[in-house]
């Protein structure tokens, strides 16, 4: 026989556990409201999956919740023909996935390469090439961007890099070129490089176009690519950062800790990054 306290009781179980599952709810309400706010989306850099194969690679995304790639070439070769690129945007969508740019691709030979980068952008579909190329050719190169209405984004590779070591390094050299002239901003090798990459982010965002998203262990040349929440960047300021520029672009995780077997390490880190989305404000 239930008693009128065994009554009460019950009452007061079942409200608590609907409040705690109305606050949980709203909890994830707001996580998800708070990404969904964002203007800037979070992808993963095809040279993460440089030892494995598209369909290895698309699975892996799939198992992530990342929905964004950046294209590389041994994913899609330079001389696909158009029934091969159809077929590969298939086989992305299918796992839903998009492919939002071409790169990095290095152009240092000849102008000949970036004649067939602008072409291979053009029939891939994209707006967006992250490229390195000579600084002799960055004039010809801002002619393309206009010729073909295809952005370019040249990438710094850090201290090791005699060309374009930080993003300062590429800003001084394109902010007279055309508007899509800019940079793939690797914040990982611009910190590496001593440079820090949330006042450059605050500083260069009108030409930041892509972002190459990870941590490193040191502020130094020696500093090594890790999981984004182990490092020595600030990831939610740099989160805040990108919210006050308003940046727009793709944010792709590109991790080179251990390229033989980089699901563990790219997992963490997109998980870790979507918490700081939810958690900060």
């Amino acid at each position: 026989m239930e008693t009128r306290r065994t009554f009460i009781q019950k009452g007061l179980l079942g409200m608590t556990v609907a409040a705690m599952a109305g606050t949980a709810q709203g909890m994830t309400q707001v996580g998800l409201r708070k990404q969904k706010e964002d203007k800037f989306q979070l992808g993963i850099a095809g040279y993460s999956f440089v030892k494995f194969g598209l369909d290895e690679s698309l699975a892996m995304m799939k198992r992530m919740g990342v929905r964004y790639l950046c294209i590389k070439d041994f994913h899609l070769p330079f001389k696909s023909t158009p029934a091969e690129i159809t077929a590969f945007h298939e086989k992305l969508a299918a796992s839903g996935v998009t492919g939002y740019a071409v790169g990095p691709i290095y152009m240092t030979k000849s102008r000949a390469d970036i004649d067939n980068a602008f072409e291979y952008a053009k029939r891939v579909g994209v707006k967006l090439i992250v490229g390195i190329p000579n600084k002799d050719d960055l004039a010809y190169i801002s002619d393309k961007t206009k010729a073909y209405d295809i952005r370019y984004a040249i990438h710094n590779h850090g201290p090791e890099d005699k060309l374009y070591p930080n993003a300062t390094s590429i800003y001084e050299l394109v902010k007279g070129l055309d508007p899509r002239m800019g940079l793939c901003f690797d914040m990982g090798h611009n910190m590496r490089d001593g440079q820090d990459p949330i006042k450059d982010l605050e500083r260069y965002h009108k030409r930041i176009f892509d972002i190459h998203l990870k941590n490193v262990t040191a502020a130094a040349r020696e500093g090594k690519t890790c999981e984004l929440g182990r490092g020595v960047i600030d990831i939610p300021k740099f989160v805040k950062m990108l919210r006050k520029v308003g940046y727009d672009g793709k944010c792709s995780l590109e991790f080179e800790k251990d390229m033989s077997d980089p699901l563990a390490g790219l997992a963490e880190s997109a998980g870790y990054f979507k918490g700081v989305q939810d958690a900060s404000a």
